[in-house]
């Protein structure tokens, strides 16, 4: 192959390329569009990370993340397709579009915002001190000479320690079901653990009336869109701040995870 013809095949192979980067980049905004004339949303939640997605007895899914993506697909007026993952591959099926959007207790960072776009905040994801509702702590002084249940090292065994008093016994497990077993059986006053772990344990335990007291660590959850999806990022926000404002937001948070969702990012 002589010089004129490499170059020509240089210059079509650029203008290929060219051409792929203008379809794909019009083909990013039109998600929202494809979703209306489909008449369904494939939405990626999680079912294995109660009280955020599980399955009930009869396998159906149930939890916030699954409620709040059954809400999208209703205010869109489309039905929803719920896609079952984990926290390894949620975002990769969001890139590879077997989702169209990821609701599952989805923190926003630095890298992820490199690779994906993100909601207004939806949720509350948090660590936090429970206790019953009789026992009265407004404060983490009242914690002072009671007793804590606590995972060992876990972020919520790090950040109680720089603020409650030095008078709190602590009991510290090594896993998050032994720290819950240890409350549920009435071995410890209060309980400081991660919305997810309090709020599976308030599901299955109704009768310890137990509730949040004092937060510990805040870290919201957004939904997850590919990346150009502008259209169908506008939607799901103007979704998220109507259920803020007329109060299904906070009423999901409180139903599952025992307290309000509060002011949240948007």
């Amino acid at each position: 192959m002589n010089f004129s013809s490499s170059k020509r095949h240089l210059a079509l192979a650029l203008a290929s390329i060219a051409m792929l980067a203008a379809t794909g980049a019009a083909q990013a905004q039109n998600a929202l569009d494809n979703v209306l004339k489909a008449k369904t949303i494939k939405i990626a939640v999680p079912t294995d990370y109660p009280p955020y997605g599980s399955v009930d007895k009869n396998m159906k899914p149930q939890g916030l993340d699954v409620e709040m993506a059954e809400l999208i697909a209703a205010k869109l007026g489309v039905k929803i397709e719920l896609v079952p993952v984990t926290s390894a591959n949620r975002i990769p099926y969001l890139q590879t579009r077997k989702a169209d959007l990821v609701i599952s207790t989805l923190g926003k960072n630095p890298e992820r915002e490199k690779v994906i776009d993100f909601s207004s905040a939806y949720a509350p994801f948090f660590q936090a001190v429970f206790a019953a509702k009789s026992l009265n702590i407004k404060t983490f002084a009242d914690m002072g000479g009671k007793t804590v249940a606590v995972t060992r090292g876990a972020m919520e065994d790090q950040e109680l320690a720089k603020v409650a008093p030095t008078t709190l016994d602590y009991k510290r497990f090594e896993d998050n079901n032994a720290t819950i077993a240890a409350f549920v059986s009435g071995q410890t006053q209060t309980l400081a653990a991660s919305a997810a772990v309090a709020g599976d344990m308030m599901q299955k335990n109704p009768q310890l009336n137990a509730e949040y007291k004092l937060l510990l660590k805040d870290s919201p959850c957004f939904v997850g869109i590919a990346k150009g999806e502008d259209k169908l990022k506008a939607k799901v926000n103007e979704i998220i701040a109507n259920a803020r404002k007329d109060g299904t937001i906070d009423a999901m948070s409180k139903k599952w995870l025992g307290r309000p969702a509060g002011d949240l990012p948007v």
